[in-house]
């Protein structure tokens, strides 16, 4: 009788096309993810609104996988275990403004809503509830002092696709807002989960190609598999 061998299931997941290598950057998606750290950054188009990013890493791969160096201007510290990605913890940045409504939004108000969130998902309330600070910006320091280095809890990320000058492909990643249908981070040992079930189709804002001209080349032929990705 002829032996029947277990077939190696292939997968092209977190793959990139130039290689067989895992892809050291996270895309969009379910993950299991800790916390490095939480930085508050001013956007590039007005001094008083901020984006708040999560800078993520997943737990170490193993089995050959070379992530990004965690200082490349001092690369005696070695490489990330896992797989990073730059999450922005609202898919909007946190702007004082007035809705239509006539209802008044305030930035630090919101910010601090979104802090409870995560520290609740952390077990961390208390240690956010013993901050004090003059400014949201030495808030956030706090908060990165408490919750970067954080243990691993899951994520539904999701992003939109933008298009670099060389013509690749990449994400900018957020958490997608809280909905009937679920939330976007939660405690490994969650019971009763809500984490949303990632959909493409839902969580992702898809690149649209603009139309090339007659006089234009259709194709654009890449010459590696290079990434902009920057943290």
């Amino acid at each position: 009788m002829n032996e029947v061998k277990n077939k190696v299931m292939l997968n092209t997941k977190d793959m990139s096309a130039g290689s067989g290598r895992t892809k050291p950057v996270l895309d969009p998606g379910n993950h299991v993810v800790k916390i490095n750290s939480i930085t508050l950054d001013q956007t590039p188009y007005d001094s008083e609104s901020y984006n708040i990013h999560l800078h993520v890493e997943t737990a170490p791969i193993g089995g050959g996988f070379e992530g990004f160096f965690r200082d490349y201007n001092d690369q005696s510290k070695g490489r990330y275990d896992g797989q990073i990605g730059r999450v922005r913890i609202s898919p909007f940045p946190f702007k004082d403004t007035t809705l239509p409504s006539g209802r008044e939004i305030s930035r630090d108000q919101e910010i601090l809503k979104h802090m409870i969130t995560l520290a609740e998902t952390l077990d961390m309330r208390d240690g956010l509830d013993s901050i004090e600070a003059q400014t949201i910006e030495e808030f956030m320091t706090e908060c990165d002092r408490l919750m970067g280095a954080s243990k691993l809890i899951n994520m539904c990320i999701g992003g939109r696709e933008w298009e670099n000058k060389e013509g690749y492909v990449n994400n900018d990643l957020y958490l997608p807002r809280i909905s009937k249908d679920g939330i976007a981070m939660e405690a490994l040992d969650k019971e009763n989960s809500r984490l949303l079930k990632f959909d493409r189709a839902v969580h992702v804002k898809a690149l649209v190609k603009k139309e090339s001209s007659n006089d234009e080349t259709p194709f654009k032929a890449n010459s590696g598999s290079g990434s902009d990705f920057e943290l």
